[in-house]
């Protein structure tokens, strides 16, 4: 299987992001700003990532795996991300930062995800 530059970029992000809201959780009692921008670089990436793909896809190279189960995790990464920051909103408490962190490592696995289905297996 390949990964290319987009899984990578990804995980760096996803990883940054999860470290970012892992200490926001060990060090603040509510929601930290640095947290919610961190997840927002992450659906940033998403949504550059989809348009990528789709330019891609249209371009003419094509998907070893179904269309609509690849965009469908596009679909879904992008949804996790606002649903998290959602929750950070409205829950106020020191474990909406670890919610938050939850994001990074969840996109990062779908991407991986996506990667096969781009690519197909080994």
């Amino acid at each position: 299987m390949i990964l290319d530059a987009w899984f990578w970029a990804g995980l760096v992000i996803g990883a940054v992001s999860l470290a970012v809201c892992v200490a926001m959780t060990a060090i603040r009692r509510h929601p930290a700003d640095s947290s919610i921008l961190s997840v927002a670089a992450v659906e940033l990436f998403l949504l550059i990532y989809a348009v990528a793909a789709a330019v891609r896809q249209l371009g003419g190279e094509g998907l070893n795996g179904p269309g609509w189960e690849f965009w469908g995790y596009v679909v879904t990464a992008l949804l996790v991300p606002v649903i998290a920051v959602a929750w950070a909103v409205t829950d106020k408490t020191r474990w909406s930062n670890l919610v938050l962190a939850v994001v990074g490592p969840t996109v990062v696995v779908m991407l991986h995800r996506m990667q096969v289905i781009w690519f197909g297996q080994w």
